[in-house]
């Protein structure tokens, strides 16, 4: 007889055994289990998709719903250091013990009458979460797409509200290898009749074509809603509405104008089941926080953490960092999964990094140090070696960052980035005992 895990933790491991792939796309299987589930929910939904900006659209669009004193559940992926941070009601982590029902219910769904359903660990813990958030008497339910869009298991749920952040290259094997194919992936979110919000400032070409082609109601960036600002405020005005003299996003970097802007827009769209006032607009954009987005930790040196991992995130990365001001010397601490676009993401960032710190990752996934800086000689010999950068290996993220923080001075600033794994690696160990021997501790 199995006797099911009894903690979240053991639910993981059992989730982890279920499949042999890590990802097996299609929506068979998931959509199978969420129908013996019975799972729906009973307020809108807004989906979330995009290469780059998910997590900050839809922390976004959760800051000012809580303003405006809506019930709000968020599910976001990966997680930096702990599994229930992909799950947030009223805007607070779960607590691990209260998704194990989830998970038990799922189990039973996925096995019932024998009729055995193979789930990879994304789907099964996906469909977990939804069901956690379903039963949660939600006002507003925000998912973040995985991967892609149409055959992600998010896109079992029927969202009134889709958006479509940022296109560009990545996960190539499984959604294509350009823009178009991507996009392509990116445009099954969408549903007829219902809104579809795209804040890509240059979207491709099908994503247009795809909501034209099924009656989506198509919101598009510099046509149905827009911003304009100055160093000290910026405004947005979408379809009969405008918000004037506004803060800042307290998330920092110049791409969260337009991550802002598309969550303005989907509250906007979804304006007749959920109002919003511009004060919730206001204090939600003042008060919204997500760690690894361009997070600046204070003290000496200047540490920032940023997930970005494929080129276009790393080159916004490297215009947020240019945008610093001056810093003695830059130190990187750098590991990343071999399936991304290395060269690029290296030859973007490489002008504005003094020292690199390169990092071996707990999954098969990463990139090995001594690859990631074998990767790094080759654009140097490239480029002709025309400056002295000084790099070495580590074995992981705490290691590297405990390396960086003793080769720094107080005035330098060290940046971590490359993953998921890279920042969660170093919050998880390395972050509040950062500063301390610049503290005399």
């Amino acid at each position: 007889m199995h006797i099911p895990p009894q903690t979240l933790e053991g639910w993981l491991r059992h989730c982890e055994q279920l499949h042999p792939k890590n990802i097996d796309m299609g929506l068979e299987r998931v959509g199978e289990v969420a129908r013996r589930l019975g799972l729906r929910f009973n307020c809108p939904v807004i989906t979330v998709a995009g290469t780059n900006g998910k997590g900050s659209t839809c922390a976004m669009l959760e800051a000012v719903a809580l303003q405006a004193g809506y019930r709000t559940g968020v599910y976001t992926s990966p997680h930096l250091v702990h599994f229930e941070e992909r799950c947030r009601i009223r805007g607070e982590i779960v607590d691990a013990a209260s998704l194990v029902a989830s998970f038990e219910a799922v189990e039973r769904a996925r096995t019932q009458n024998g009729n055995e359903v193979t789930l990879t660990y994304f789907e099964f813990t996906t469909l977990a979460i939804l069901r956690h958030m379903s039963l949660s008497l939600l006002d507003v339910a925000i998912l973040e797409v995985g991967l892609g869009g149409r055959l992600d298991a998010t896109n079992i749920i029927d969202a009134d509200c889709a958006v479509i952040t940022s296109v560009d290259i990545d996960h190539v094997e499984f959604l294509g290898p350009d823009r178009e194919t991507i996009g392509r992936e990116k445009a099954g979110i969408m549903r007829t009749g219902r809104p579809v919000v795209v804040s890509d400032p240059m979207p491709p070409q099908s994503v247009i074509d795809h909501a034209r082609e099924i009656g989506a109601d198509l919101w598009r960036f510099g046509q149905d809603f827009n911003f304009s600002g100055d160093k000290q405020q910026w405004a947005w005005a979408g379809r009969g509405r405008r918000y004037a003299g506004l803060a800042y996003p307290a998330l920092r970097g110049a791409n969260q104008l337009v991550n802002a802007s598309g969550a303005l827009a989907a509250l906007e769209a979804v304006r007749e089941r959920l109002p919003i006032t511009a004060q919730a607009v206001r204090a939600g954009l003042a008060l919204v926080e997500l760690p690894g987005r361009f997070q600046i930790v204070p003290g000496q040196p200047t540490l920032v953490l940023d997930v970005a991992h494929n080129p276009h995130s790393v080159a916004a990365l490297t215009a947020n960092l240019d945008a610093m001001g001056y810093f003695p010397t830059t130190h990187a601490v750098f590991g990343a999964m071999a399936d991304k676009d290395l060269a690029p993401m290296l030859a973007k960032v490489g002008p504005v990094i003094d020292r690199w710190y390169f990092t071996d990752l707990p999954t098969p996934r990463a990139e090995t140090a001594a690859s990631l800086q074998q990767k790094w000689n080759a654009l140097q010999m490239v480029a002709g070696g025309r400056r002295e950068v000084a790099t070495s290996l580590h074995a992981n993220p705490e290691e590297a960052l405990r390396a960086a923080v003793e080769a720094a001075d107080p005035a330098d600033r060290i940046v971590v980035f490359g993953s998921f794994y890279t920042v969660g690696g170093v919050l998880q160990h390395g972050v509040p005992r950062l500063q301390a021997k610049h503290l005399g501790a």
